[in-house]
C-alpha cells in the first residue's frame, strides 16, 4: 500500500483544524464555567484544598438499596458551610455508590462532621475505601509553574536540536506538529473535564512532556529520510520526495506506535486509578504524534518548500486515453 499524502493534504489539515477548534471551544467554555474557571479541570495538585472520596459500604444490608441523590449531598455540604464545593458521584461495580467532594482546605473536625452528616442521609461508608487528600495552594502553584516551564524548555531544546540537525524550516515545522499534538491532547481532556468531570494533575504535565519526545522522534525519522532523498535526487519534485520518504518509513512508524499503544492500553485497563488518565493522555498524544508526523509535518514541508525554493512542482499524471 502506498500513501499519496500530498494529494489529500487539505483533508488532513481540515481534520486537524476541526479537532483543535472543538478543543479550543471546550477550553473557552470550561474557563467560563464557575465550577472550573480554567481551560482544564484542575485537580488538587494545582489549586490546593481537600478532596474527600467516600464510598458506601454495600456489605451492610439495605445500605446501597437506594441510589445516591447528589442534591441531598449538596444540601448537606451547604449546611456544613461548603456550598461552593465541587461534588461528583463515582461508580463502583457499575453503580454510583460513592461521592467525591472537592473543597477548600478542611480540618480534621470538619471532615469528620461532614462525613457523619452524609452517613445519616445516604448510608454508612466503608472506611477501607475512603480517601482523603490535601494539598496547599502554594505547592499547587509551584507545580503548575514548574510544569509549564518544563514544557517551554523542552520546546526550545527541540527547536535548537532540529535546527542544527536539519534546517530552521524543518525545526519550525516540527514545532508546529508538536503544538498540534499538545493542543489536541489538551482539548480532549478539556472536553472530558466538562462532560465527565475528569481532572488533570501533575502526571498530565509529565504525559505532555513524554508526548513531545515521542512525536519529535517520529518526525525526525521522516525528515531524515527526506533529507537523504533530496541529496540523492535534487531534481525530484519535493512532493514526490516526501511521499517516498513517508512510505519508506511508514511500517516503522506504525509498528512503533502500535507496540507502545499495546503497553499503554494495558496500563489504562489494569494500572489502577492513579495511572488511568495518565495512560489515556499518552494514548491520545501518541496517536496524534504518529498522525502529525505523517500527515501534518510532512505536508507542511511540501507546502513551505514549494513556495520558498525553486523546487519543481509535481504535476498530476493524466490517464491515457483508451
Amino acid at each position: 500500500m502506498r500513501l499519496d499524502i500530498n494529494k489529500a493534504r487539505g483533508t488532513w489539515w481540515t481534520i486537524s483544524a476541526t479537532i483543535i477548534l472543538v478543543g479550543i471551544i471546550s477550553m473557552v467554555i470550561s474557563s467560563l464555567n464557575p465550577n472550573i474557571k480554567a481551560p482544564l479541570r484542575p485537580s488538587l495538585d494545582f489549586i490546593g484544598g481537600t478532596r474527600l472520596q467516600l464510598v458506601r459500604d454495600c456489605g451492610k444490608p439495605g445500605n446501597c438499596d437506594q441510589p445516591i441523590d447528589i442534591n441531598v449531598v449538596r444540601e448537606v455540604a451547604k449546611s456544613q458551610g461548603l456550598g461552593d464545593s465541587s461534588i461528583q458521584l463515582i461508580s463502583e461495580n457499575g453503580q454510583e455508590n460513592g461521592i467525591t467532594i472537592r473543597s477548600k482546605k478542611l480540618e480534621a473536625e470538619q471532615k469528620s462532621n461532614l462525613q457523619n452528616a452524609l452517613s445519616e442521609k445516604i448510608g454508612a461508608f466503608d472506611p477501607k475505601k475512603n480517601l482523603d487528600d490535601s494539598v496547599g495552594a502554594t505547592l499547587g502553584k509551584e507545580l503548575f509553574t514548574s510544569g509549564v516551564l518544563a514544557l517551554i524548555v523542552s520546546f526550545i531544546g527541540i527547536t535548537i536540536y532540529m535546527a542544527f540537525r536539519f534546517q530552521w524550516d524543518y525545526a519550525l515545522l516540527a514545532i508546529v506538529a508538536l503544538f498540534h499534538d499538545i493542543l489536541i491532547t489538551i482539548g480532549v481532556f478539556s472536553i472530558l473535564g466538562l462532560v465527565f468531570g475528569v481532572e488533570v494533575d501533575s502526571l498530565f504535565i509529565v504525559a505532555l512532556l513524554t508526548i513531545t519526545g515521542f512525536s519529535v522522534n517520529d518526525t525526525v525519522v521522516i525528515y531524515d529520510r527526506i533529507r537523504e532523498t533530496i541529496k540523492l535526487h535534487p531534481e525530484q519534485p519535493i512532493a514526490e520526495v516526501v511521499d517516498d520518504a513517508v512510505n519508506q518509513t511508514l511500517s516503522r512508524s506504525i509498528n512503533t506506535t502500535l507496540t507502545v499503544l499495546l503497553t499503554l492500553s494495558a496500563i489504562f485497563f489494569f494500572g489502577g486509578e492513579t495511572l488511568h488518565y495518565f495512560s489515556l493522555a499518552l494514548i491520545v498524544g501518541f496517536l496524534m504524534g504518529a498522525y502529525s508526523s505523517i500527515f501534518i509535518a510532512s505536508t507542511l514541508l511540501i507546502w513551505w518548500r514549494e513556495r520558498s525554493e525553486n523546487y519543481p512542482v509535481e504535476t498530476p499524471i493524466s490517464s491515457p486515453e483508451i
